[in-house]
């Protein structure tokens, strides 16, 4: 798992660099990102030449009568939902960037070891 905590002054495709920029090194066989519409652009073309990664765009229309969950779209909403439920992450607690990145970690670890021993 890679995280990077920003300040909200930057923009979302900038923060997806950073990130990406740590995946290049962890993992070499990522070969396919999926993203919603505010990545595309400029991001595509840089997410290749950075690490040969297709970066596809999972798109969502106003067309639709009902509310359709999306392809692939929906795993970061979940994981932003988990991560919510930990009281720590529901404010901005943390006065340190070190010390935000820690609290998500141990989150996440906290649910897979639930997910992993339920009960």
């Amino acid at each position: 798992m890679e995280l990077v905590v920003h300040a909200a002054n930057i923009q979302d495709r900038e923060g997806a660099m950073l990130v990406l920029k740590l995946l290049n090194v962890k993992f070499p066989r990522l070969e396919k990102i999926w993203a919603d519409g505010g990545y595309a652009g400029q991001l595509i073309g840089w997410t290749a030449m950075t690490g040969g990664w297709v970066l596809e765009i999972v798109k969502r229309t106003d067309k639709l009568p009902k509310f359709i969950v999306l392809p692939k779209r929906w795993i970061v909403e979940r994981t932003f939902g988990w991560l919510g439920r930990y009281r720590r992450l529901s404010k901005d607690y943390e006065l340190t960037i070190p010390s935000s990145e820690a609290m998500i970690r141990i989150a996440m670890i906290n649910l897979m070891l639930h997910r992993l021993a339920p009960g």
